[in-house]
C-alpha cells in the first residue's frame, strides 16, 4: 500500500512539473479526498479547503483509519512559484485530535501539527492536489512524535 501511494504521489509530482508552463488558475474552495499516511497507519476521509484571501487558506479534514478517527485543521500561507503556473507552496500548521478504540482500550490525544507542501490547480480543470509533509506531536496518554508522516489531497474545485 506504502509503495503504491508512493508511486502515486511521485506521478503526480511529475505530471505537475510537465503542467508548468500551463496557464494559472486559482480557486476559492476545493472539496475531496484526503490521506493521511507514513509511519503508523494510514488514514483517509473528506477534506476541505478554502482559500480566505489570496495567500490564506484554511484545511480541515475528518479521516479513519487505524481504529482511529481523526479531526485535523490547518491554516496554511501559500506563494506561488514563478514560471510554474498552478502550482503554489506552502507551510502552515494547525491542531488535531485523535479518537482510538480497539479491543475495549479508548484513547484520546491532541495533536500539533506543522505542514510544508504543494498545492497544484490543474488550468483548465476542476481539480486540485496537495502534498505535504507533516511531522506529528502526540500529546496525551503515550505522548510521541512522527516525523514520517505525510499527506496528500485530491479534491475538486469551486
Amino acid at each position: 500500500m506504502k509503495k503504491l501511494l508512493f508511486t502515486i504521489i511521485a506521478g503526480v509530482a511529475l505530471f505537475a512539473t510537465n503542467l508548468s508552463n500551463a496557464n494559472a488558475q486559482s480557486y476559492k474552495t476545493a472539496l475531496g479526498l484526503g490521506l493521511d499516511f507514513g509511519n503508523g497507519s494510514t488514514l483517509v476521509g473528506p477534506s476541505i479547503k478554502h482559500f480566505f484571501n489570496g495567500n490564506g487558506a484554511g484545511q480541515a479534514e475528518v479521516l479513519f483509519g487505524g481504529n482511529s478517527v481523526r479531526l485535523q485543521a490547518f491554516y496554511q500561507y501559500h506563494g506561488n512559484i514563478t514560471g510554474a503556473s498552478g502550482l503554489k507552496w506552502f507551510v502552515g500548521g494547525g491542531p488535531g485530535i485523535n479518537f482510538f478504540s480497539a479491543g475495549g482500550y479508548d484513547q484520546t490525544n491532541f495533536l500539533l501539527i506543522p505542514q510544508a507542501g504543494l498545492d497544484f490547480k490543474i488550468p483548465g480543470a476542476p481539480i486540485q492536489m496537495g502534498f505535504d509533509w507533516r511531522p506529528t506531536a502526540w500529546i496525551g496518554d503515550n505522548s510521541d512524535f512522527e516525523a514520517g508522516r505525510f499527506g496528500f489531497g485530491f479534491r475538486f474545485t469551486f
